[in-house]
C-alpha cells in the first residue's frame, strides 16, 4: 500500500461501523486507524464485539509486517533511538508504525502518554505513525491491545512495526511473544549492571545493542559488548540457526543502527529459510488465543454482578486468614461451571 495516511481527526468516540473503519484502514486513513486502535483499547462488552469482527475482517489483511520489539532499562535511550532508528527506516522507503506502551498508574490506570513528543520527528513523519498506550498494569510493559493494534497498523499498510515496551519489567516473553525480533538495548559499563540483568532477558534477546556509544562512552560501550557476548556465550543463548550479536550503537547520534537493521534483515531470511519465521507466527497466534481466553475469564468476574460480589468476599475471608486460597479459587471456578 503507497497511500499517504490522512491527517488525524477527532478520536474521542469509536466509530463501530466495521465496513467502513476496514474500508478506511485498507486506504490508509489515518484518522479512520485512530478510531479503530480506540475502538479495540474500549472495555465496553459493544465495542469488544465490534472490535472482534473488524479484525476478522481485515485478518487477510495483516501479518505482511516486520514486528520488532524493544526494551531496556529506564535511561538507555529507548525514545530517542526508536526516533532515529524509524526516521532512517522511513527516508528508506519503509513506513513505520511505533506502539509505544507508557508507564501507567497501577491504581488509576492514568498515564504520561508522552512519546509523540519524545519522538518528535516521527510524529510528524508522514510515513509513521506513533500511538502511545498505557499499559494499565499490564504484565511486561505490554498494553492489553498491543497485539490487536499491530494488526490494525499492518493492515493499514505499515510494513514495519516497533512496539516500545515500558521497560525491563516482570516479563520479557510477553514482548517476545508478540514480535519477530526482540531487540534489547544495554547502558555502557555493564560490570554492576550485568550482575543484575535477568537471565531471561538474555536468552529472549535476538540482539543486545548497547547504546550511548559516542564520545567518552564509546570505550566503555565496546567493553560492556564483549562482557555481554560472553554472557551469551556462557548461557548458551540462540537458536541452532541464530546466535545473537551484540552490536554498540548510538542512537543520538545515528551511529551503528544501520548495523541493527542490517542485522535484523540478516535474521529474517535466516529464519524464513529455516521456517522457525511462519512457525514462530503460528505458535504465536496460538499464544494469543490462549491469552484472550484468559482475558475473557477476568472481564467476566469484573462485570458479572454475582462473581463479583462472590469474589470480594472471597478474597476478605483470605484476606482475613478465614479461607484457604485454594478453596477460594475453587468456589469461584465451580460458579463459573469449571
Amino acid at each position: 500500500m503507497t497511500a499517504r495516511l490522512a491527517p488525524a481527526g477527532d478520536v474521542r468516540r469509536p466509530d463501530t461501523d466495521v465496513a467502513g473503519l476496514a474500508a478506511g484502514i485498507r486506504a490508509g486513513e489515518r484518522a479512520v486507524l485512530a478510531r479503530a486502535i480506540t475502538l479495540v483499547e474500549s472495555r465496553k462488552p459493544e465495542h469488544q464485539a465490534k472490535a472482534r469482527d473488524l479484525l476478522q475482517e481485515l485478518l487477510a489483511d495483516s501479518g505482511r509486517s516486520l514486528r520488532i520489539g524493544i526494551t531496556g532499562v529506564p535511561g538507555v535511550g529507548k525514545s530517542t533511538t526508536i526516533d532515529q532508528f524509524g526516521t532512517n527506516l522511513t527516508a528508506a522507503g519503509h513506513k513505520v508504525a511505533v506502539l509505544a506502551v507508557d508507564p501507567s498508574s497501577t491504581r488509576t490506570g492514568g498515564s504520561i502518554l508522552g512519546d509523540k513528543t519524545r519522538m518528535a520527528r516521527l510524529a510528524v513523519d508522514p510515513n509513521a505513525y506513533v500511538r502511545p498506550s498505557p499499559s494499565a498494569g499490564t504484565l511486561g510493559g505490554v498494553a492489553a491491545r498491543t497485539r490487536e493494534t499491530m494488526l490494525l497498523c499492518e493492515a493499514a499498510g505499515f510494513d514495519v512495526i516497533l512496539v516500545e515496551t515500558v521497560g525491563v519489567g516482570q516479563s520479557e516473553t510477553t514482548v517476545a511473544e508478540m514480535v519477530d525480533f526482540f531487540l534489547v538495548l544495554m547502558l555502557p559499563g555493564a560490570g554492576d549492571e550485568l550482575q543484575g540483568i535477568k537471565k531471561g532477558i538474555l536468552e529472549v534477546a535476538d540482539m543486545i545493542a548497547v547504546n550511548k556509544a559516542d564520545g567518552d562512552g564509546a570505550l566503555r560501550a565496546r567493553a560492556s559488548a564483549s562482557e555481554y557476548r560472553a554472557a551469551l556465550h556462557i548461557l548458551g543463548a540462540g537458536t541452532p540457526d541464530w546466535t545473537p550479536p551484540v552490536v554498540t550503537i548510538s542512537g543520538l547520534a545515528n551511529e551503528g543502527l544501520d548495523v541493527v537493521w542490517s542485522e535484523i534483515e540478516r535474521y529474517r531470511d535466516v529464519t524464513v529459510r529455516s521456517g522457525r519465521f511462519d512457525a514462530r507466527r503460528r505458535d504465536q497466534q496460538v499464544h494469543w488465543m490462549r491469552e484472550m481466553i484468559l482475558t475473557r475469564f477476568r472481564d467476566r468476574l469484573d462485570r458479572d454482578p454475582a462473581l463479583r460480589d462472590a469474589n470480594r468476599r472471597l478474597e476478605a475471608d483470605v484476606r482475613a486468614g478465614r479461607l484457604s486460597a485454594s478453596l477460594a479459587a475453587a468456589e469461584i471456578a465451580a460458579m463459573l461451571g469449571m
